[in-house]
């Protein structure tokens, strides 16, 4: 992470689809936004930390904690909500990570990790993986595989097991499998550049954004965590991240 600056933006909506409010879900004593606030101010101490929302009970809830900017209400994703709020904010920074707003339990040292991939000037892009340990996983397509070459950048992304393994003997093949955990960061003007960019034929086949990044040559740096944060999606994953607490 020598020498380059960064600031965290985390994109928080009201109106997710699958467990609206999820921002404002309490989890111990504290919302899920404050959480990942909180965690994101441990990553280090110069970096800017704000969260970008449509909604006003976002805002007012968590503006005392952090710099809050509005956005707008018809982004796609949080990528693009990221987007809009860098230009708001005006930050002078190499990379911008996104930060999701239904991360709580992210680690600081994850950060670090992933800002440290923009040492290799071709990495646009970062994101992180983790290796597989159950052979069940490979081949569900909910868990998101990704496959790199020697340098660490991605090679491409997919629902389905990759690589193909012909012998069928999969974990016994002496093949690692990673899964993609979903955390980005971004050079500044690769962060703007992505936002403009129209969905691609990949990214539409699979329904992973990241593969419209790669079908228009940008670099992705892959760094491995031994670290996965449990998922929080629905009203009835609460109950476990209560447990982690």
């Amino acid at each position: 992470m020598s020498g380059t600056s960064f600031g965290i933006i985390i994109p928080a909506r009201y109106a997710s689809t699958r467990f609206p409010g999820k921002p404002l879900q309490d989890l111990g004593g504290k919302t899920m936004i404050e959480r990942v606030v909180e965690a994101a101010m441990l990553a280090h101490p110069d970096a800017g930390v704000a969260v970008a929302t449509d909604d006003v009970r976002i805002a007012e809830h968590i503006q005392s904690k952090c710099e809050v900017v509005m956005t707008s209400d018809l982004h796609p994703s949080g990528t693009d909500r990221c987007a809009e709020a860098l230009t708001k904010l005006g930050w002078d920074c190499d990379v911008v990570v996104n930060l999701q707003g239904d991360e709580p339990f992210i680690k600081p040292e994850q950060v670090a990790l992933l800002v440290s991939a923009f040492e290799n000037p071709r990495t646009e892009i970062a994101t992180l993986k983790i290796a597989i340990q159950e052979v069940e996983e490979i081949q569900n397509p909910n868990v998101v595989k990704v496959v790199c070459d020697v340098n660490d950048q991605a090679l491409y992304f997919s629902r389905s097991a990759i690589p193909f393994d012909r012998n069928g003997q999969m974990k016994g093949s002496g093949i690692q499998y990673y899964r993609h955990i979903g955390m980005y960061a971004f050079r500044a003007e690769a962060l703007r550049t992505v936002a403009k960019l129209s969905p691609s034929a990949l990214e539409k086949t699979e329904m992973l954004e990241q593969l419209r990044w790669l079908e228009n040559g940008m670099g992705i740096g892959v760094k491995e965590t031994t670290w996965a944060s449990p998922a929080i999606d629905t009203p009835e994953d609460v109950a476990k991240a209560l447990r982690f607490i």
